[in-house]
């Protein structure tokens, strides 16, 4: 397989530089940005298999760009922040980044990241299959979600969050399992709300009504479940 093309989005060109040369070294293409239009516009020549984004940006912030991105892609997000506060990560999970690291970072550990990013979006589909559950139809081999018909773009983690749960559809899945599949490198503390705030995602982009989810049910004390309607 091809060494996917990674998008480095950052306004502070020696960030730019370090990190290039480090991705080149590593094997990766690196096209750079910096701003936020010339990201979406190189988004849109290059198709990169992963992108940093730093969180601030001069013209269009990170989030911005982050949820225009995830519009058409679920493409792994990694952002870049200065801000270290937890209102601060909870919002780069909620617009639809699949990880982030606070700044200043160690390079080799942004490397490890990008490393199980892409292992995580190739290496969780071990086969290929159709799930059809009600009126979702889940095309593993394409990494397609269509619902009555109609496209559902999903992130990369939303998508193999919902792969999860349909596999197991009507049995309860503990955060723990659902933590292991995922995160199998332990990135995840224990207490975090990232799956909480991805089933919120997945229930917007799903569920007829979100507040009463039809598919994706919370079984208070355990987790979540995908159920089949009857």
């Amino acid at each position: 397989m091809d060494t996917p093309r990674i998008l480095v989005v950052d306004d502070d060109p020696d960030i730019i530089v370090i990190l290039k040369d480090n991705l080149e070294l590593d094997g990766y293409g690196v096209d750079t940005a910096s701003n936020g239009k010339e990201a979406l516009e190189l988004f849109e020549i290059e198709t990169p298999g992963l992108v940093v984004l730093d969180l601030s940006l001069p013209d269009i912030d990170g989030i911005q760009v982050c949820r225009l991105l995830r519009k058409k892609s679920d493409v792994p997000i990694i952002m870049l922040t200065a801000r270290d506060g937890v209102p601060d990560k909870v919002l780069g999970l909620e617009c639809g980044a699949d990880d982030y690291i606070v700044k200043p970072f160690d390079y080799l550990e942004l490397a490890a990241r990008i490393k199980a990013r892409l292992r995580r979006r190739t290496g969780f589909i071990d086969k290929n299959e159709v799930l059809e559950l009600g009126e979702i139809k889940i095309d593993t081999a394409k990494r397609t979600v269509r619902k009555n018909g109609h496209d559902v773009i999903l992130t990369q983690l939303e998508f193999n969050l919902l792969v999860l749960l349909a596999r197991n559809a009507n049995k309860a899945m503990d955060r723990k399992a659902i933590r292991h599949v995922l995160w199998p490198d332990d990135s995840l503390y224990r207490d975090s709300r990232a799956i909480d705030v991805h089933i919120l995602h997945l229930r917007a982009k799903l569920e007829a009504n979100p507040g009463q989810p039809t598919y994706i049910k919370t079984i208070q004390g355990v987790g979540y479940m995908f159920s089949i309607p009857a």
